[in-house]
């Protein structure tokens, strides 16, 4: 079993390795490579279950830590926070769609973009920059 202060080192490089996943797919779909695509893209899916269960587990057993920063910083951190925390609710369903819609690509690519590329961006650089 992994010890619990390995758990945020283990979850930086789950949430590193889906974000070059998720670039690298992007990359296939551009050049038409959808196999390619596709298996980067499920990899990547899967290494974000896996950090998300890393993270869960982790925070259900070490509990939250508050944030002790004061003055301007305290309402930047705040708003990084919540901002990050809708997004991160709002990517499931997105996620969800794209998976169940690859026989329509228009269907596809229009919530694949939207997810992929934007949203998880900035729930990844905020989930990896959070104390």
């Amino acid at each position: 079993m992994i010890p619990l202060t390995s758990l945020p080192t283990l979850n930086a490089v789950l949430n590193a390795l889906s974000a070059l996943l998720l670039v690298t797919g992007y990359v296939f779909i551009r050049r038409k490579q959808i196999q390619f695509h596709k298996w980067c893209m499920l990899s990547a899916l899967g290494t974000s279950t896996l950090f998300l269960t890393s993270y869960l587990f982790y925070h259900y057993h070490i509990g939250s830590r508050p944030f002790v920063g004061q003055g301007p910083i305290r309402m930047v951190y705040f708003a990084i926070l919540i901002s990050h925390t809708v997004l991160a609710a709002a990517i499931v369903p997105l996620v969800l769609i794209t998976v169940a819609t690859p026989a329509s690509p228009a269907a596809h690519c229009r919530s694949g973009c939207m997810s992929a590329l934007q949203e998880w961006s900035f729930i990844g650089c905020c989930t990896a920059c959070k104390p």
